[in-house]
């Protein structure tokens, strides 16, 4: 749970080895003026304020920043690592000392869906399922038995997807999932808006209406406005399974609603102890801790099935066709689609009020949150141009 966790654990396995960045809200007595947000950068000396250098992550990446290019001693201090982490769990957090917020904060936050064969195969079953957990084994099977093949070894848009998309559509299999996932073209959205989304150690929302749903761990890689990718981080894509399988247009109620979105703990930037490679190598895992019935869930998705190069996600988000000046976040997708049984036989896994869930992958750290209803999370305030107002009384402007 939330307050057993040791505050190394958050941290990836080497430590502060590589390059982290992230966002702290520092209290008044901390800025000079009023309270407000800073990037930041965690080093073993402590975690340095970095508003100075660029008023927000978004510009410290559309530079480029590099943290060995400054010198730590010339940077503000603003505690310790494991003192502001302590304080970032919102079940103890003092408002009146630093704590650490979603790394993210004007880039936009767009995600890539079905990029793994299995999760795509759960997405054709919500939609035939028509939302209802109950009816998802039985279709689960007759679309198994349809396909006779290993989709894992089709490539997206090369000719045995199409040749797959003809025998699928003979036998009146096919899906508009099914099309983003073996064809050309890759699902994307947008997830969250900028300056939405939540940090470690805060509570993530599901909406009332959901009955079935679930989290999704992802990688999460932090680009620039010209395309390139410049570190990643972890991410929650939280799921309403029965929302979306009603109809694909439910896709934004069912993804972008209050603290729907969780990212962090800490941007790792790209450098010589972490690289794309690291990305496309790693293994995330999930574990859900449910408070109201001592549940446990622990599953994991490996980067190295997903069935589209993470750069390739990249080229069809942003080009010429689709600029983003303030950069953005792209959740890649992930292998994790629960399926055990939690209450009763046949009705698989949805979350229930007070899970913790924790989003873990060895390069990045970990990401922890707790469930909540969306109108019971904190609402969102603070946007665009709270955060303008606040940059320009502090003179970061």
């Amino acid at each position: 749970m939330l307050d057993d966790l040791k505050m190394e654990q958050f941290l990836p396995a080497d430590g502060l080895a590589g390059s982290l960045i992230g966002r702290a809200w520092l209290p008044a007595s901390f800025t000079g003026s009023i309270a407000g947000p800073s990037p930041v950068v965690l080093k073993p000396q402590g975690v340095f304020d970095l508003s100075n250098i660029a008023p927000t992550t978004a510009e410290l990446i559309n530079r480029n920043f590099a943290v060995h290019d400054y010198d730590i001693e010339s940077l503000a201090r603003i505690g310790s690592y494991e003192d502001i982490m302590q304080n970032t769990m919102s079940s103890v957090r003092d408002i009146k000392t630093p704590y650490f917020l979603s790394p993210l904060d004007l880039q936009a936050i767009k995600a890539c869906g079905v990029t793994f064969m299995c999760s795509m195969l759960e997405r054709v079953i919500e939609e035939r399922a028509g939302g209802d957990a109950s009816r998802a084994e039985a279709v689960r099977e007759k679309i198994n038995n349809g396909i006779g093949v290993d989709v894992n070894t089709i490539k997206p848009g090369s000719r045995e997807a199409e040749n797959l998309k003809v025998i699928l559509q003979a036998e009146g299999l096919w899906s508009q999932y099914m099309e983003v996932g073996i064809g050309p073209y890759a699902e994307i959205f947008t997830k969250s808006q900028p300056m939405s989304s939540v940090g470690s150690g805060e509570k993530i929302g599901i909406l009332p209406i959901s009955s079935w749903n679930n989290p999704e761990p992802e990688i999460v890689l932090v680009v620039n406005s010209s395309g390139q990718v410049l570190g990643a981080t972890l991410g929650n894509d939280v799921n309403l399974r029965d929302i979306e399988g009603r109809s694909a247009l439910l896709l934004g109620k069912a993804k972008d609603n209050n603290a729907s979105c969780s990212l962090g703990p800490f941007i790792r930037l790209f450098d010589e102890t972490f690289s794309i490679e690291d990305v496309r190598s790693a293994e995330v895992s999930v574990k859900v801790e449910g408070a109201a019935d001592d549940f446990v869930l622990n599953d994991k998705s490996d980067m190295t099935k997903i069935s589209r190069d993470v750069l390739d996600l990249v080229g069809q988000t942003i080009s010429e066709t689709h600029q983003y000046p303030d950069g953005l976040a792209l959740f890649t997708g992930t292998l994790f689609a629960p399926t055990q049984d939690r209450d009763s036989n046949g009705m698989g896994f949805t979350h229930k009020i007070g899970d913790v869930v924790t989003i873990a992958s060895d390069k990045l750290g970990a990401l922890q949150n707790t469930v909540v209803l969306c109108h019971d999370a904190p609402p969102w305030r603070f946007g665009i141009t709270a955060l303008m107002s606040n940059l320009a009384q502090r003179q970061l402007l």
